[in-house]
């Protein structure tokens, strides 16, 4: 049988509906010579268009062949993604009050399922989408027979969306998926950081952002997270006469491998920590140059990464990884840009219903609330994006007041703002991450620019 030959033409890409179709109906035909066709063949991966790169195969992976392998090539032992409750609206809320009394409700009601099921009343459970979502981590439960209860140590913070810091309901119980994260943060004393990638399977642009807080899956899409540490559980084997009883303890080990620490230090010297690399790979992987030429790689596979050969390069991608950290860690605490005007103040009215522009391609200006503007936001704040819009946007759209329609469960920033006690915390967090986008723009600007070769 004769191979057939396809030819393609790529129409662009965020596009509507309605865009596509015209463009087609313009060509009219197949046979349109004005259509600049191209003839498609596979690669050895198997793709046709989006094609990866054979000199991304030569870099070292991120992720480790086999997790906690201290001996992997990789510039990493640990991994995870990010929780995947499937019960965001039960288990997230920006107010703990909110919280606790919502986990209490869900709690209750799939253990009256339980014991109904348990007395014969019922053969099934009657499920109540307004009281919890009923997914196989429950029906899997609830034929073992097992009972809910209340973790009071696993009430949390997480970083649920980009700079958008919720109270979170941690256990197992409640949360379908929890993967590698009780490992990377077993108890709120125990600190972390992770850099946090867009995961597979998605078509948003590679992006990527650290925190030092329990991860959700979307936090970047499908993400997936690399620990400067993960934690093994060590219990007191024989408590003495006079030990108090204590809880587990938890032996902190390094997330960065042995292999590639050694490869750095005969590379760089001697004097290179897992800190330093930890940090080289959050620097490295806001290189434009780097995600621009693996773009096709990046939506495909997870980041594979050179060990740059100049001395300079390597730490300059080190130190500029630990400043982007510092600001995107601690974006709480970045004063306002200089600048960036804010009328309204004096009102002490710091209410947030929802954010808005003035108009759509209006972006200096955002419409507070009903007394408060901000004006002369500068155009580059608007460059810094992580998972598929600006950081600014991030907040518009997060810190909005919401209410869920199956449980009527609200979540309203404001009561964030109320419980930490400060009513300025929205207005002050904006005029953070304004700052924030600008001196992340100006440190990508400065990063190296490594000729792949």
């Amino acid at each position: 049988m004769k191979k057939a030959t396809i030819y393609y033409h790529d129409i662009g890409d965020y596009l509507s509906r309605e865009d596509k179709l015209e463009i087609v109906h313009k060509f009219k035909s197949i046979g349109n010579p004005s259509i600049p066709w191209k003839t498609l063949n596979t690669n050895e991966h198997g793709d046709w268009i989006s094609q990866r790169s054979d000199l991304f195969d030569t870099f070292i992976g991120i992720e480790p062949e086999k997790k906690y392998d201290s001996k992997s090539q990789s510039f990493f032992i640990a991994q995870s993604l990010g929780t995947a409750s499937n019960r965001d609206t039960w288990v997230y809320n920006f107010s703990k009050k909110e919280l606790k009394r919502n986990i209490q409700v869900t709690i209750a009601h799939y253990n009256e399922q339980l014991e109904k099921i348990k007395s014969g009343e019922i053969n099934e459970p009657l499920t109540d989408s307004a009281k919890g979502n009923w997914t196989r981590d429950w029906l899997n439960q609830i034929k073992r027979k097992k009972t809910f209860g209340l973790e009071q140590k696993e009430f949390r913070v997480s970083l649920y969306r980009p700079f958008t810091h919720t109270f979170n309901y941690f256990a197992d119980d409640l949360n379908q998926e929890r993967y590698q994260l009780p490992k990377l943060f077993p108890d709120f004393k125990s600190e972390n950081k992770v850099i946090s990638i867009t995961g597979l399977g998605v078509n948003k642009d590679f992006s990527v952002i650290i925190t030092d807080k329990i991860p959700d899956l979307q936090l970047q899409a499908n993400g997936q997270v690399f620990p400067l540490y993960y934690y093994e559980e060590r219990k007191k084997q024989t408590p003495g006469m006079f030990d108090e009883q204590r809880e587990s303890e938890f032996i902190r080990r390094d997330g960065v491998s042995d292999f590639i620490l050694e490869r750095a230090k005969k590379q760089y010297g001697k004097n290179v920590t897992k800190e330093d690399v930890f940090y080289y790979v959050y620097g490295f992987l806001h290189s434009p140059e780097y995600k621009e030429l693996f773009a096709n790689d990046l939506k495909k596979m997870l980041p594979r990464l050179p060990l740059v050969e100049d001395v300079k390069d390597f730490w300059a991608f080190s130190k500029a990884g630990r400043k982007l950290a510092d600001l995107h860690v601690n974006y709480e605490t970045v004063p306002a840009y200089d600048g960036v005007k804010v009328t309204g103040a004096e009102s002490k009215f710091f209410t947030v219903e929802k954010m808005r522009f003035p108009k759509k391609d209006q972006k200096e200006t955002i419409n507070y609330n009903s007394k408060i503007t901000i004006d002369n936001i500068p155009a580059e704040a608007y460059q810094y994006v992580v998972n598929g819009k600006s950081a600014i946007e991030w907040i518009m759209e997060r810190y909005a007041v919401t209410t869920h329609k199956e449980s009527g469960i609200k979540n309203d920033p404001n009561d964030w703002a109320t419980e930490v006690g400060n009513p300025r915390y929205i207005l002050n967090l904006l005029l953070s991450i304004i700052n924030v986008s600008v001196q992340t723009v100006e440190i990508v600007k400065g990063l190296p620019k490594v000729k792949f070769e």
